[in-house]
């Protein structure tokens, strides 16, 4: 029986057993599937990495869940419209701008309970720029740009 240390390396002049020579091609056969594949994954099927539920997240002058609610309407609604912009074509379209509407006015609701100024101007903003995005010819001009940093208008805000 070989020891472990013995086991290690074959001496030289014998041969390499067989189960090490399979060993090598099969890594790399693994491996060049594994970098030449690709998924293709529809975006409602993944869950978000965030938790959507609203949490308390009050500081002065905030009042809990007003900065979680406006951050699960700006996720749900991306969410949606990932979903949304899967698809092309003027249902599409009008299923994005009912999305940012929706957005807008979910938006609009939370100004009522801050009580910040700043963080009211703030919201204020964002509920006018989704509109704007609800209204706007092509929703997805809006999604590859003004939506990319609607959500930094809480920055300083929300703490």
């Amino acid at each position: 029986m070989l020891s472990p240390a013995t086991a290690a390396a074959p001496a030289e002049g014998e041969a390499v057993p067989p189960h090490r020579l399979a060993a090598l091609p099969l890594a790399l056969l693994a491996a060049t599937c594994l970098t030449a594949c690709e998924i293709d994954i529809a975006p409602g099927s993944i869950p978000p990495p965030i938790s959507i539920a609203p949490t308390p997240s009050g500081s002065a002058g905030v009042p809990k869940y007003v900065c979680s609610q406006v951050y699960k309407v700006l996720t749900e609604g991306a969410l949606r419209l990932a979903e949304q912009g899967a698809s092309s074509g003027d249902e599409a379209k009008a299923e994005m701008k009912k999305t940012f509407s929706d957005m807008a006015t979910e938006v609009e609701e939370e100004v009522s309970r801050a009580t910040d100024p700043g963080l009211q101007a703030a919201l204020r903003e964002i509920s006018d720029d989704l509109a704007s995005g609800g209204r706007a010819a092509d929703p997805q001009a809006y999604i590859d740009g003004g939506f990319q940093s609607v959500g930094q208008k809480l920055d300083g805000h929300c703490g």
